[in-house]
């Protein structure tokens, strides 16, 4: 009986307030207030989506006093703190934690950081294992022994901690770093440009690279044989797999796949051009400095400006476009450019 009454109370209040709304100019005004908010979201959401720009080396050290810019590590060091930099204070902030609109409502540019930080967590696990260090034995970098795991912390996390103030603590400590490469006082911190760390970089950006070619071929469905095992009648794997596989990125991940694949190369795109800076005498004594340059005109093609609202997923021969398959295109080339610069590095 109370809760018949209840319901009974409820209705008559909501039919009250109707009958008041109803011819309420409150009405109106919160409409055209919804409205506008509306278009604000939308127009912000628009411009936070807009990638940023690549910058030069020469952008990127201005950090370093002229005199010091030369020495070997400043150029791949720099442009690890300029990528964050970017990273972090692009218009709209980092996005990929956001948990309010617009930001919570995008999927493109999370995707795009999420790209880029995964390079800048490779980089700075080859500055920490290899390129800072003489040999396998040697200790390790102080600074960047911190900032590793710093760059590898969860990527939507928003608080306590959040990302961007683990992500900016690895760039105070890699910025340690370069004032020590660049103190002539301190000689405890070291970069060594030799070959075979190179060759172990350059392995890491293949197998990311090879990935992802995969994933956005993928966009139309392939048939693929089961290669895993091949070259090793020994081996062997922990769960059997049938011999053909249908591969195919379901729909609603086929614009991530794609964003990721962008803000990869873009983050690329600028470490190369450090390493080629940085690892100039290695590669002109290898005579690999024109294919690491092929490696990113070909890594260039992928920034193109996109004139299509969505992202077409025509199929391979349709009338529609299918920039998965293009994406794909560019980075197989560039991949496989790859592959032929390390046995060059190899043997050469």
């Amino acid at each position: 009986m109370k809760f018949g009454r209840l319901t009974q109370s409820l209705d008559n209040w909501r039919d009250a307030a109707s009958d008041m709304m109803e011819g309420s100019p409150l009405l109106g005004i919160f409409k055209y207030f919804l409205v506008l908010l509306l278009v604000f979201i939308t127009a912000l959401g628009w411009y936070w989506s807009r990638e940023p720009d690549l910058f030069t080396i020469d952008e990127s050290i201005v950090r370093v006093e002229p005199s010091k810019r030369q020495i070997t590590g400043v150029a791949t060091t720099s442009a690890m703190l300029n990528i964050m930099e970017v990273l972090l204070n692009k218009p709209g902030g980092y996005i990929h934690n956001d948990r309010l609109p617009p930001g919570v409502l995008m999927d493109n540019m999370p995707n795009w950081e999420y790209g880029v930080i995964v390079q800048v967590r490779d980089m700075a696990r080859a500055m920490r294992e290899s390129f800072s260090r003489s040999q396998s034995q040697s200790r390790e970098d102080v600074d960047l022994a911190k900032a590793e795991p710093r760059f590898n912390f969860q990527a939507n996390s928003w608080i306590l901690p959040s990302t961007e103030s683990e992500y900016r603590e690895g760039m105070r400590l890699m910025q340690n770093y370069l004032t020590r490469l660049t103190d002539d006082d301190i000689n405890d911190a070291q970069f060594y440009a030799r070959a075979d760390n190179l060759q172990g970089w350059l392995a890491m950006v293949s197998s990311r690279l090879g990935s992802l070619s995969q994933r956005l071929s993928a966009s139309v469905g392939q048939v693929r044989f089961d290669t895993s095992l091949q070259g090793d009648s020994a081996a062997e794997q922990s769960t059997k797999t049938d011999e053909q596989m249908m591969i195919k990125t379901p729909w609603n991940e086929i614009d991530d796949v794609f964003y990721e694949s962008r803000g990869t190369t873009w983050a690329l795109i600028e470490l190369l051009s450090a390493v080629d800076r940085d690892f100039a005498s290695v590669l002109a004594k290898k005579n690999a400095s024109v294919s690491l340059k092929q490696i990113i005109r070909e890594l260039e093609e992928t920034q193109a400006i996109i004139y299509s609202p969505i992202i077409l997923n025509g199929s391979g021969f349709g009338f529609v476009a299918n920039h998965s398959l293009a994406m794909a295109s560019y980075i197989s080339r560039a991949n496989a450019a790859l592959i032929d610069l390390q046995d060059l590095l190899d043997r050469g």
